[in-house]
C-alpha cells in the first residue's frame, strides 16, 4: 500500500460513524417502508415518502465510500426484517412522532460525526446529510404544528434587570427554599418526558407482537421503565404547572397481536432509545444546577444502564449484534 493511498484510508472514527450511520438509514428504511403501507394522512404519506428516499440515498452513498475501500457492507436490517402486510400497529400520529424524533437523533449524531472527521468525502458526506437532517426537521416540526399535534412550549417572564445568583440556595432542591426550574432544565424535562412518552408506546406496541416470553417480558420491563421515568419528569413540572404536551401516547397504538417488524429489528429500535436516552440524561445533569434534578438523573441513568446490559447480553446470545468497526487485538495477534 503506497503512502498516499494509506494517508486517505478511513480513520476510526470516520469508519465507525459510517457504519452507524448505516445501519440508522437501513432501520429507517425497513420501518418507513411498513409506515408506508398504512399511513391514511397524505401530508404524512409525502413526508415519510420523502424520508425513505432520504435514507436510500444515503445508503448508497456509504456503500459506495466502503467499497472503495474494500470495507464490508454492513448487513444493517433488510426487507426480511418486515412484513408490510401485517395489520397496523401505529396510528399516523405516532409515526409522525417517531420521524420528529428521529431527525432530533440524527442532528445529533450527524454533527458529531462532521466535527470527527477529516477526510474531504466523508466531510461532505456528512455535511450534506446534516443539512438534509435538518431541512425535514423543520418540516417535520411544521406539519406536527398544522396537525395539531405539537405541544406548545411554556413561556417564561421577562426579567426587569440583568440578574446575579448571591444565595447557594440557587443549587438546594431537597431541603430548605427550592427555587423555580430553569428554562433549560424546564426544557430537558419536557424533551425526557415526550421521549419516554413515545418510547412507552412504541415498546407497547412491541410487547404485544414479540414472538417469544423473553422478549414480551423484556418489553414489558420496558414499558414499566417508561412509564417510571414519565411519572419522574411529569412530577417535576407539575409542581411548576408546566406539564402540558406529556400526556402518554398509549392510545395511538392499534390491539394488533400480529408482528410487522423482526424481534431483532424491534430489540434494535429499543436498545437505541435505551442508549440515546442515557447520553440525552447524562447531557441534562451536566445542565442541571438544581441538586434534586442531578440526583433523579443519575438515579435514572443507573436504572436504564442496567437495561441497556439486559439488551445487549439478549442480542448477542442471539446471534443479532453486529460487531461494529473494531482495533486489531495485538496481544491475540502476538500467541
Amino acid at each position: 500500500m503506497g503512502e498516499k493511498q494509506l494517508k486517505n484510508r478511513l480513520t476510526a472514527s470516520e469508519v465507525s460513524n459510517l457504519w452507524a450511520a448505516y445501519q440508522s438509514n437501513s432501520v429507517a428504511k425497513v420501518g418507513l417502508s411498513y409506515f408506508l403501507n398504512h399511513v391514511e394522512d397524505q401530508d404524512i404519506k409525502a413526508l415519510l415518502e420523502e424520508c425513505k428516499l432520504l435514507s436510500e440515498q444515503e445508503l448508497k452513498e456509504i456503500s459506495t465510500l466502503f467499497q472503495a475501500e474494500n470495507y464490508p457492507i454492513p448487513q444493517g436490517f433488510t426487507e426480511e426484517d418486515v412484513q408490510k402486510d401485517a395489520p397496523r400497529l401505529f396510528s399516523d400520529a405516532l409515526y409522525l412522532e417517531y420521524v420528529f424524533n428521529m431527525f432530533i437523533i440524527a442532528l445529533n449524531t450527524y454533527s458529531m460525526a462532521l466535527s470527527v472527521s477529516e477526510r474531504e468525502d466523508v466531510v461532505t458526506f456528512f455535511s450534506k446529510c446534516l443539512d438534509s437532517a435538518r431541512k425535514l426537521h423543520l418540516k417535520t416540526k411544521i406539519l406536527t404544528k398544522e396537525k395539531g399535534l405539537h405541544a406548545k412550549h411554556p413561556l417564561l417572564p421577562v426579567p426587569k434587570e440583568i440578574e446575579f445568583v448571591k444565595k447557594d440556595s440557587f443549587l438546594s432542591g431537597w431541603f430548605g427554599k427550592r427555587r423555580p426550574l430553569l428554562g433549560m432544565e424546564i426544557s430537558n424535562l419536557l424533551f425526557h418526558s415526550k421521549r419516554n412518552a413515545l418510547g412507552h408506546a412504541l415498546i407497547t406496541g412491541f410487547s404485544q407482537v414479540a414472538t417469544t416470553k423473553e422478549l414480551r417480558s423484556f418489553f414489558e420491563k420496558g414499558k414499566d421503565i417508561s412509564e417510571k421515568h414519565l411519572t419522574v419528569f411529569t412530577t417535576l413540572l407539575r409542581n411548576e404547572s408546566m406539564d402540558q404536551g406529556t400526556t402518554m401516547m398509549t392510545s395511538e397504538v392499534s390491539v394488533s397481536k400480529t408482528a410487522p417488524f423482526s424481534d431483532k429489528f424491534m430489540m434494535y429500535i429499543v436498545t437505541s432509545l435505551i442508549n440515546s436516552s442515557i447520553g440525552q440524561y447524562g447531557v441534562s445533569l451536566s445542565s442541571s444546577p438544581r441538586h434534586d434534578l442531578g440526583l433523579h438523573y443519575t438515579r435514572l441513568i443507573a436504572d436504564i444502564s442496567k437495561y441497556a446490559n439486559e439488551s445487549a447480553n439478549i442480542l448477542i446470545d442471539k446471534g443479532w449484534m453486529e460487531q461494529p468497526p473494531i482495533a486489531a487485538d495485538r496481544k491475540e495477534l502476538a500467541k
